[in-house]
């Protein structure tokens, strides 16, 4: 019983006891939705193309691979190659990235309590542009341009952490003017890399700050998926602590609970799958903005509900603009343009709708 009253206060404290107490059903049918919404989003993804491929074409020649029920030899070589070596890692990594980004962000805007933050704010896409732009530049001393992306994506958040934290304590405030210090320095590394480099490697660099699944292969799906899904249910299993954190240190002490422990955990796995995304695809911007404050649009301000509905709909808005991106035009588009465009609009709607609460 005092385990029930202790819950219902936080949930009074931030704005949702009605959807605690009276919609769980509801929360949990509408992420069933969603999840059908994903399903059918990327079935039409492995259809859509250049090349017409029907839904029965994929459906085969995906259980041939593994199933004994159909013969993989009496498949085309190319509606295998299309289908198996090139649409379905592409749309498998979207997924990846999209619910990567949208977990972050839903993260970070729990943690920061603000809808306007997203999972850069603290420096991780000017930290992997950096790495990824030496990696272009010196071939010969980074073999790889995801590598040093991953790492100086990961460097920059730690720095950003590090330079904020005064006696002990991380002051939301100087934690993000942290990142907004430390994202400004690696994007002036960032101009002189550009400014230094040959033609080729300037195009290479504009290129992949643009970002885009052009190069997406069964590799990249194995390196990412492991992280995406692990640190996902962690955060997800975290969330009724992310509650806490949103409601402000104080509250959270009162409340028995470490907020300095939690957000060093919780910023972590967030950094790890966003350095993970920014390093496999470039720099997509607004999916971690979007989606989380449509999922708490959609669901209200409970993390335990946010954050699998941000990651649905984070996976579900990169097969959308991926799939726009290379069947709009007869060159592809990247990625990062069609969620720029799509996503201005929104950002436009928030400000004109700024005084509408949205955390309680």
């Amino acid at each position: 019983m005092n385990e029930w009253f202790k819950r219902r206060e936080i949930f009074e404290r931030i704005g949702d006891l009605d959807s605690e107490f009276f919609s769980e059903k509801k929360k949990i049918l509408v992420l069933a939705a969603l999840f059908i919404i994903l399903s059918l989003s990327a079935g039409v993804a492995m259809v859509a193309g250049a090349y017409s491929i029907s839904p029965h074409e994929v459906y085969v020649t995906i259980l041939a691979h593994f199933t004994p029920f159909y013969d993989l030899s009496q498949i085309s070589n190319l509606h295998n190659t299309i289908i198996w070596n090139i649409r379905l890692p592409r749309v498998l990594l979207a997924i990846f990235v999209g619910i990567a980004l949208g977990v972050a962000g839903a993260v970070y805007q729990g943690v920061f309590r603000n809808p306007l933050v997203e999972p850069y704010i603290l420096g991780a896409s000017s930290g992997a542009a950096f790495g990824a732009a030496l990696g272009i530049v010196f071939p010969m001393i980074f073999h790889s341009v995801q590598i040093p992306a991953f790492i100086f994506g990961a460097t920059a958040v730690a720095g950003a952490y590090l330079l904020a934290r005064v006696r002990g304590e991380t002051p939301i405030v100087t934690l993000i003017l942290s990142g907004v210090v430390i994202g400004s320095i690696f994007s002036a590394f960032v101009s002189i890399l550009k400014y230094t480099a040959t033609d080729t490697a300037l195009r290479e660099i504009v290129f992949w700050l643009m970002g885009g699944f052009y190069y997406a292969t069964w590799k990249d799906v194995f390196t990412i998926g492991p992280v995406v899904l692990g640190s996902f249910l962690i955060l997800w299993w975290l969330g009724w602590k992310l509650n806490i954190l949103s409601m402000g240190d104080e509250e959270a002490k009162g409340l028995g609970i470490n907020p300095e422990r939690y957000k060093l955990v919780v910023i972590s796995l967030a950094t790890l799958i966003t350095a993970f995304a920014v390093s496999l695809v470039g720099i997509i911007a607004w999916v971690g903005l979007m989606m989380p404050h449509a999922a708490r649009m959609l669901l209200g301000p409970d993390n335990r509900y946010v954050i699998p509905c941000a990651a649905m709909m984070g996976g579900f808005y990169l097969i959308l603009c991926d799939t726009l991106a290379r069947t709009l035009t007869t060159s592809e588009i990247p990625v990062g343009i069609i969620t720029s465009i799509l996503g201005a609009p929104y950002l436009c709607y928030l400000l004109r709708n700024k005084g509408r609460v949205i955390f309680g």
